[in-house]
């Protein structure tokens, strides 16, 4: 089984040596997405709820991308440099997400690519 690297102009491209995502078998890896719009590539930071929207609409590119959707996201990583913002992410995630809600982690970093207040990353298993 050969690994396939997913691309989509529906999210940001790739700001470094990695891909948006790798499907292997029937899972998909998705890389890091911060709060950029795919259109223009700076960062679309009126205020945490608007990154927390725009890091969900990325990774659902992705997801689509890949042959999927948020649905099928069983392991979400969320990286947050202020961890008070966790209530809005648990908030907005309920937006994007059905139950049975995918595993998930939160992690409190100091800092994040171009001063990015939320990054997430999340593995996909497709039907």
């Amino acid at each position: 089984m050969s690994k396939i690297v997913i691309n989509t102009d529906d999210a940001p491209k790739a700001i470094g040596t990695y891909s948006q995502a790798v499907k292997h078998g029937n899972t998909v890896y998705m890389s890091g997405q911060i709060p950029l719009d795919p259109a223009t590539m700076q960062l679309d930071n009126a205020s945490i709820e608007v990154e927390i929207n725009r890091v969900f609409q990325n990774l659902s590119a992705v997801a689509v991308a890949a042959g999927g959707g948020l649905d099928d996201v069983v392991k979400l990583n969320v990286y947050l440099t202020e961890m008070v913002h966790f209530p809005i992410v648990n908030e907005i995630m309920a937006k994007y997400f059905h139950e049975p809600y995918p595993a998930r982690a939160a992690v409190g970093v100091r800092e994040l690519p171009r001063g990015a207040r939320v990054e997430m990353d999340a593995v996909l298993v497709l039907r």
